[in-house]
């Protein structure tokens, strides 16, 4: 016997379930939703929550007051979907239209979640643990071809449809409650610069620059010259366009290139979104270039989504769907790699608290705009994906282990540095 089918068995005997149960659909997803409303029962302890399948109706959780948010399952075997794969089952499950959230919003359902750890929770107790093993072990057993990632051809239409006029597609800094997603991309930008110390003809280079927001906002504002690099094409011929509809030809230069193969010396040079999209392997070569092009008294910055935790977790949903091959680099890998080159860090802020705000902006906007999107194109289930990787953001940016940090840095150990920080 092989050991799965070994561990299946001893699963089966733990439960006492006959080879009848095992094969009966209906009291699969019956165990399942067992296991997730007593899992959830037991491990919120800050809120109530509601779930809806079919004409019935559960209220989990230990909090007090009014129930925070009540999704509705198609059926119970959503749970089973969920037990098997996680919040990428749960992702999908959504995607297909068999999650609804029909009083409060998903993100806060899934704040819960996050913000009392069910899956430690899970991961704690033997027995539902075992439990939710066996789940899994059934579910992919019935896997099927299907499973595998759908490509969606994004163009810039879907992205209008959410971002700011910049096209700016990271996160911003709310210097208000009521500031919009233009202006927190401004204060951003803004706050960069002075961390940089940005001065009036300083030489500045965008890794990863996107469609030029950041270095158009630059020169305009602080008087800096700037070059931008970027391995899209797409990003290269629209942020050119920028350049020159905002007047700065000839003091923007947005190149489509591999940043590692730059020469020039620069007074100021900053990553903002591009670090977590370097593969691990790559991290010691990243630096490497950064150290040889900033010039002996200048200033560095890199923004990234990181990891405040031990471990990096890649989430499925966003390896599948999102983002494929991305990583969140903890603090100690980004000093580590600084440290390496001889780069003194200066600063370090967590701004993940702002990332939640500023995709529930970027929500917002989707909703709004979302008809005018191409159905043909952005098909219904392409859209719902969207709104879940939204929902997932806000979630992890206000009770996960993300985080996004900007790191400032020097080569200049001895240089001048200012007593206040921005």
């Amino acid at each position: 016997m092989s050991t799965i089918a070994a561990f299946c068995s001893a699963l089966a005997r733990i439960f006492d379930t006959t080879e009848a149960e095992v094969g009966d659909e209906d009291g699969r997803h019956g165990r399942s939703q067992a296991l997730f409303l007593e899992l959830l029962d037991r491990s919120v302890r800050d809120a109530r929550l509601g779930i809806q399948v079919g004409r019935r109706r559960f209220t989990v959780g230990r909090g007090s007051g009014e129930v925070l948010a009540t999704v509705r399952l198609r059926d119970a075997g959503v749970f089973t979907r969920i037990l098997g794969a996680g919040n990428l089952g749960l992702g999908e499950a959504y995607m297909d239209g068999a999650v609804e959230c029909v009083q409060g919003e998903l993100h806060e359902f899934l704040t819960a979640l996050l913000r009392n750890r069910v899956d430690q929770a899970l991961a704690s107790d033997p027995r539902l643990l075992a439990r939710a093993a066996w789940v899994r072990l059934q579910t992919l057993a019935r896997s099927k071809a299907e499973n595998v990632q759908r490509h969606y051809d994004a163009g810039d239409d879907l992205f209008e449809a959410f971002l700011d006029p910049a096209m700016t597609y990271s996160c911003g800094y709310m210097a208000d409650p009521c500031d919009s997603l233009e202006q927190m991309q401004r204060n951003k930008f803004d706050r960069i610069c002075q961390k940089l110390e940005l001065r009036p003809g300083d030489r500045l280079l965008d890794i990863g620059c996107g469609f030029g927001g950041l270095l158009i906002h630059a020169a305009t504002h602080y008087g800096a010259v700037g070059v931008g690099v970027t391995n899209s094409r797409r990003h290269c011929a629209r942020g050119q366009d920028n350049v020159v509809a905002a007047g700065l030809a000839g003091r923007v230069d947005i190149r489509f290139d591999d940043f590692t193969r730059l020469r020039d010396r620069f007074d100021r040079v900053v990553s903002v979104g591009m670090m977590e999209h370097v593969p691990r392997r790559e991290f010691r070569r990243y630096f490497a270039a950064i150290a040889r092009v900033l010039a002996p008294e200048g200033r560095g910055l890199v923004h990234t989504i990181g990891c405040s935790g031990t471990k990096n977790h890649h989430d499925p949903f966003i390896q599948k769907y999102i983002f494929p091959g991305s990583g969140q680099p903890r603090l100690s890998e980004i000093a580590i790699g600084l440290e390496r080159e001889r780069l003194a860090i200066l600063d370090v802020e967590n701004i993940v608290r702002h990332y939640g705000h500023t995709i529930l902006r970027w929500l917002a906007n989707f909703r709004e705009h979302r008809s005018a999107l191409d159905p043909r194109r952005y098909d219904d289930r392409f859209c719902r994906m969207f709104e879940y990787y939204f929902h997932c953001g806000i979630a992890a940016a206000f009770a996960a282990e993300s985080a996004v940090f900007q790191v400032l840095f020097t080569p200049d150990v001895a240089g001048p540095l200012r007593l206040r920080r921005v």
